[in-house]
This record gives structure tokens, C-alpha cells and sequence, in this order.
């Protein structure tokens, strides 16, 4: 069984843990994650260094998976993304055993599929993106690199989303609609009309939130 290192150990690593073990294709070889907390465990595997171990840690376990979560966004993810590539790691593709992919839908590297969540004929999901449980990606949709698909949003057939998106828990994005790069929908959110202006958008319709003002 392939030795796999997961880079991240935050409250999303525990769940793509889970999905990793029921998944049963790859040994977890240990966590990479912020300084200081090497020698500690999760979910009983070993923290065993920090983003400036990774060219040591790599030589032995040259499968990854990145788990940092989305809690400040993409861009922290998408430069472990360059990282890792740099170092000639290779990414590994996880998809939960209890999660449906088309045979005719495409999954990208370094992409994990959790629970019960269903990916359907014809979708193109990019790199290191995350369909989290209960998420719905329709036939014929594109969903760009870098990516959060949260719990139980539904992103209907035909839809675009660009580079970097988050779709928050239990969104809509109805058929056909298109999402700019680097855009956050907000939970519940239903996008009604294509979004071409990056930014953050909540509501039903979905509509822009107001830039804050800066008072320096």
C-alpha cells in the first residue's frame, strides 16, 4: 500500500482521514503541519515537521494529499499547491467509497471526494479541489483548480466555476450559470445569473456584498 503524507492538520484533516481509511488505498504516513507541533499526533498519526520539512519528508513519501482547509480562503492552499510541485511531489486523487462518480466524469490530482457526495456524467472537477459531503456537482459542469465545494451545496448541469471559488454550504447555482475566478458564494446562497465580477455574494438571488470601507 502507497505511503501517503497529508499537509494540514486542522479539523479538515480529521475528515479527509476518514475518507482516506474507508477509502483503504493508500497508508497514512504522517501530517505536515504548522511549526511546533512536531511530535504530536491526529487521529493517531504523527505530526512529523513543518512546510520547511517537506523536501526531507517527500524523498520517503512522495504521494500527498493537501488537507489545510478553507477557513482563509484558497491562497494559502494554492501556494502549497506550487510548493509541492516544485519538490516533484506527486498528488494523489481520493474519493470516498460512500461518494458516486460518474465513470464518464474526470477527477483532477491532488482532488479528494467525500461522503456521499455525487459528481455526475460528463463533470470536470481540476486539482486540488475538495467536493465536501453531500455536495452535488451536475453533468457537463467545470469546476476550476483550488476549490471548495461545500456540505451539501448543488451545483447544477452545465454550470462554470472558475479558479480558486468557494460554494458555501447548501448553495444553488442554477443551470448554466457561470462563476469568476476567486469568488465566494456565501451558505445558502442561490445564484440565479452568471457572477463575472469576483468577489463575495449572498442571498437569494445571490447579490454582491459591499466592499468594507477603510477608515486609516
Amino acid at each position: 500500500m502507497e505511503r501517503l503524507l497529508l499537509i494540514g492538520g486542522g479539523g479538515h484533516c480529521r475528515a479527509c482521514i476518514d475518507v482516506i481509511e474507508r477509502q483503504g488505498d493508500y497508508q497514512i504516513a504522517g501530517i505536515v503541519d504548522l511549526p511546533g507541533h512536531q511530535g504530536e499526533s491526529l487521529l493517531g498519526y504523527p505530526v512529523l515537521g513543518a512546510d520547511g520539512d517537506l523536501a526531507r519528508l517527500l524523498r520517503d513519501n512522495p504521494a500527498v494529499l493537501v488537507t489545510l482547509g478553507f477557513g482563509r480562503g484558497s491562497k494559502r492552499r494554492q501556494e502549497l499547491y506550487r510548493q509541492l510541485g516544485s519538490c516533484n511531489a506527486r498528488l494523489a486523487t481520493v474519493v470516498s467509497p460512500l461518494a458516486h462518480v460518474s465513470v464518464h466524469a474526470r477527477v483532477g490530482e491532488g482532488t479528494i471526494v467525500m461522503h456521499q457526495a455525487l459528481i455526475n456524467a460528463g463533470a470536470r472537477i481540476s486539482t486540488n479541489t475538495v467536493v465536501n459531503s453531500q455536495a452535488l456537482v451536475e453533468h457537463d459542469c467545470r469546476i476550476g483548480d483550488h476549490c471548495h465545494i461545500a456540505t451539501g451545496a448543488r451545483i447544477n448541469g452545465g454550470c462554470r466555476i472558475g479558479d480558486g471559488c468557494q460554494i458555501g454550504s447548501g448553495s444553488t447555482i442554477l443551470p448554466g450559470r457561470s462563476v469568476a475566478p476567486c469568488t465566494i458564494i456565501g451558505a445558502g446562497a442561490v445564484v440565479t445569473r452568471d457572477i463575472t465580477t469576483s468577489g463575495t455574494y449572498v442571498g437569494c438571488p445571490a447579490h454582491p456584498l459591499p466592499e468594507k470601507e477603510d477608515h486609516r
